[in-house]
């Protein structure tokens, strides 16, 4: 079952009274992510991302910049930033938000072929649809894409890591730890962009800085987005 609260790790200006930047994990992000899966994906695009106001616009920026390599495979940033339809595809995301019907079901996108060996013209990528060629077998005998060899190495951050996340669900690798800004930028973190962020932030003495651990629910959530 998905979970109804997750975790963030605040760095928190101790003496400015502000927070610099939250540590957060796949579930946050795929949260984070999984909004713009909504037609808000294409109402940002068509607004133009740069005279949004508040933090869609760089939520968007920030699906743009990430590199394929943190993403699940089979799963295209073009879902979230070129949403056709209300997209809930991403399996186990955390239910921070009120339910809503979605023109998907929960599975991962597949392909499939019927399950007769003598019916293999047609591909679906739906797993409850008819065969057209025989008309009494549902087509339901899954099928693998196969990448590029180009676009497979740019997919994997290893070939275990790109196993294990096939089983996760949602749309990031759950490898890696995230940076999350109070404007909604997000980026894998790293020492180096840790020290990048101290800088802007014109941070001398790391004795100011103090950690904190914060629960997000429904209601956090809801305002998030608001």
């Amino acid at each position: 079952m998905a979970a109804t609260k997750v975790s963030l790790k605040l760095l928190v200006d101790v003496r400015g009274q502000r927070v610099l930047f939250a540590e957060a994990g796949k579930d946050f992000v795929d949260f984070l992510f999984s909004i713009m899966s909504l037609p808000l994906g294409t109402v940002v695009r068509l607004l133009n991302k740069e005279g949004m106001l508040g933090s869609l616009g760089s939520l968007y920026e920030s699906i743009e910049k990430l590199s394929d390599v943190y993403m699940q495979p089979f799963q295209d940033k073009d879902t979230l930033l070129k949403p056709k339809v209300l997209n809930y595809a991403a399996t186990n995301l955390p239910s921070l938000l009120p339910n809503i019907e979605s023109s998907k079901d929960s599975k991962h996108k597949g392909f499939y072929l019927c399950g007769s060996y003598n019916c293999r013209s047609y591909i679906a990528e739906d797993p409850e649809a008819l065969c057209p060629q025989c008309r009494c077998n549902r087509m339901r005998s899954q099928v693998i894409l196969a990448e590029t060899e180009e676009k497979a190495s740019s997919n994997s951050l290893s070939s275990s890591s790109t196993s294990a996340s096939e089983s996760e669900g949602g749309f990031v690798k759950g490898v890696v730890t995230y940076m999350v800004m109070d404007d909604l930028m997000v980026e894998p973190m790293s020492t180096i962009s840790g020290i990048a962020l101290l800088n802007r932030f014109n941070i001398k003495d790391i004795g100011i800085l103090q950690e904190k651990t914060i629960k997000i629910g429904m209601d956090e959530a809801s305002c998030e987005i608001a």
